[in-house]
């Protein structure tokens, strides 16, 4: 395992603490983590996995977080928990042998959709709708949770606002449906994590003091979610959809 000197060690933990701030709301934090990780001199592989690593414990306490504050629909996620997990493992699986690189485009056209969408219904995710899923809903909310899953596993930037998007198509407001995203968002990184683990890709000497900063960004990020609502999550859904955008047409160009 790679030793880290104080002042690379210092910023894998400010590195942490900023991704995990933003991700334990909306999603993205790899943004900030995995090129962080790439500069400790790891490979590319074994940043993922030891962003899988430091992710799961960040997704882990915004998800406590937000289940706490009452902010969770736990009979609909129990239900999508265990098709997230199923996905994410069959998409790392799926990363040894198929480059993930070809999905870049349709990612950023995704993206783009959402975000405009978000823009134009303003009102959107300010109350919550939801009542019950109908058994068409139903089976969309298992696709997605499936397909995110898997997509999270094989590629993964844009997840958390995918699912947090997902969500918002169900009725809930934006505190509720980043609170559910971030339960499936931990299933799908436990699960990657794991197979990532089996590969023998994960750098534990450096994933652990990032996962730990990673908790207190996490904690800090949800409460503050969760004190002022949708007037702070939509704003920085949106931001952090853009940088999105930006990074995905960057590496393509």
């Amino acid at each position: 395992m790679e030793e880290l000197g104080v002042q690379m060690l210092l910023w894998v933990v400010i590195g942490g603490f900023a991704a995990a701030f933003v991700d334990a709301v909306v999603g993205g934090g790899g943004l900030i983590a995995v090129p962080v990780l790439l500069l400790t001199g790891m490979p590319p592989t074994v940043a993922l996995g030891t962003n899988k690593l430091a992710a799961s414990m960040c997704s882990c306490t915004s998800m406590i977080a937000f289940m706490r504050s009452g902010k969770v629909e736990l009979g609909l996620v129990r239900y999508l928990f265990p098709l997230a997990l199923i996905g994410s493992v069959s998409g790392t699986l799926t990363l040894q042998f198929i480059p993930s690189s070809f999905l870049r485009p349709m990612v950023v056209v995704m993206l783009v959709a959402v975000t405009i969408y978000t823009l134009v219904r303003k009102q959107w995710g300010r109350e919550s709708t939801y009542s019950e899923l109908s058994p068409g809903s139903k089976a969309v909310a298992a696709a997605a949770a499936l397909g995110l899953g898997f997509y999270d596993g094989f590629f993964g930037p844009g997840t958390g606002s995918f699912l947090l998007f997902t969500f918002l198509l169900l009725g809930f407001d934006f505190v509720k449906a980043a609170g559910n995203s971030k339960v499936l968002n931990f299933a799908s990184n436990i699960a990657s994590l794991g197979t990532f683990m089996y590969l023998g890709l994960v750098n534990y000497s450096i994933g652990i003091p990032m996962g730990i900063a990673m908790i207190g960004g996490a904690l800090l990020g949800s409460r503050i979610a969760i004190r002022k609502g949708a007037a702070y999550v939509r704003p920085l859904f949106i931001a952090v959809t853009a940088l999105l955008i930006g990074k995905q047409l960057l590496d393509l160009i």
